[in-house]
């Protein structure tokens, strides 16, 4: 009987504590095995991406497109454009190691360059006495144009050669004694000696630094 009454007089009055307990949430889902949250459950703001017109401090303004540019700026371009190649030509001319490609940098090739540009070769005359050969050797030549023509053939080609294996002797002395360590392979000096050999003075680039019989 007092059971009763107790059980009536707590459903009539409730705790404060029932009455003020928070309502019930809704269930959390079942998430798979290895489910990754997304920012929008954890309740991040992906930042807006900044137009790439607007300059921030410290940081290099996206190049302009050509077509977007006007006429001032298009030939201010082209000027610019025009003074970088002709700063490099000259670089490149003068044999400034900044602006000497692969085929030519090095102390090395530099030493090969001094070498060549000292002496008289007879590779210069190569071609000259090559369109000699040409021109003595057709057809309507006569025997005895073409045979002398043939002598002239054989022996530019025996100097060349004679004079190439001198050239090469010297850098072969000189490299070894000058970079004893070097990593330079000798054949690709060589070639490069005999190329060089072979071109004319005024057309080898880098410009010869040293003129005839000048001590290397």
């Amino acid at each position: 009987m007092f059971r009763r009454k107790t059980a009536e007089a707590a459903e009539a009055n409730p705790a404060p504590e029932a009455a003020e307990a928070a309502p019930e949430t809704e269930p959390t889902p079942k998430r798979p095995k290895g489910y990754t949250p997304s920012k929008r459950d954890l309740g991040v703001v992906t930042p807006k991406r900044p137009s790439p017109r607007v300059r921030r401090p410290g940081v290099t303004p996206a190049p302009v497109a050509r077509k977007e540019m006007t006429k001032e700026e298009r030939r201010a371009l082209r000027e610019e454009r025009r003074k970088r190649r002709q700063e490099i030509t000259e670089g490149i001319r003068r044999g400034d190691p900044k602006y000497l490609g692969p085929r030519d940098r090095g102390p090395e090739r530099a030493l090969v360059r001094d070498i060549v540009d000292t002496r008289r070769t007879v590779g210069t005359w190569f071609f000259g006495g090559a369109l000699i050969v040409l021109l003595g050797s057709s057809a309507a030549m006569p025997p005895q144009v073409r045979l002398a023509a043939n002598i002239l053939w054989a022996l530019l080609a025996f100097a060349v050669i004679a004079d190439s294996v001198l050239i090469c002797r010297k850098v072969r002395r000189l490299i070894r004694k000058r970079f004893p360590d070097t990593s330079e392979r000798l054949g690709s000096l060589y070639f490069y000696a005999v190329m060089r050999g072979i071109t004319f003075r005024r057309l080898r680039i880098p410009m010869p630094r040293k003129s005839f019989g000048e001590p290397v």
